[in-house]
């Protein structure tokens, strides 16, 4: 299965990467093909710029920035998330790959007026994240991480299954 790992922390000494390093090695070992995106290595840009804005609806032109990272998603039939928490939410630069490359025509279409998901080659979906807190922190403002994952996420490639997210407290 092509899997595309989508990884964010800048320290490479981190709890983090160690984790990260571990799912790399065990989805090659279980026989995967790994894509390994690590974004802060990759120097991504999350800032969705002015005009990426304008053209946002515009599927003609809205993946022109981000084009070789669109192409990396649609090989994809796996997507793993690894990221720690921060603020109760995903990394800005993780956002902001969602913002910039998860777009109208990419990971959805409208149709009569709806969004319908568009990533049905996506077959399975993880997420392993870190906590910096206690557990119950993040269960009192609503676990948005977890949330984001089990029902944005799934809901744009269609797998009404269950998604696994792995938690740590670190």
């Amino acid at each position: 299965m092509r899997v595309l790992v989508l990884y964010a922390h800048p320290v490479e000494t981190s709890f983090q990467a160690a984790v990260h390093s571990t799912v790399v090695e065990a989805l090659g070992r279980a026989g995967h093909q790994v894509d390994d995106c690590d974004l802060y290595a990759e120097g991504f840009d999350p800032v969705l710029s002015r005009q990426e804005r304008i053209d946002y609806h515009d599927v003609a032109v809205n993946r022109r920035n981000v084009d070789a990272y669109v192409e990396r998603v649609s090989q994809a039939e796996a997507l793993v998330l690894c990221y720690p928490v921060w603020n109760f939410g995903f990394p800005a630069i993780l956002k902001g790959f969602f913002d910039r490359v998860f777009l109208p025509g990419v990971s959805f279409r409208m149709e009569n007026g709806k969004a319908v998901g568009n990533l049905r080659h996506i077959r399975k979906l993880a997420a392993i994240a870190t906590y910096g807190g206690a557990r119950w922190r993040a269960l009192v403002v609503g676990d948005p991480p977890r949330r984001s994952v089990k029902r944005v996420l799934r809901a744009q490639i269609g797998s009404l299954g269950r998604v696994p997210i792995s938690l740590t407290t670190t």
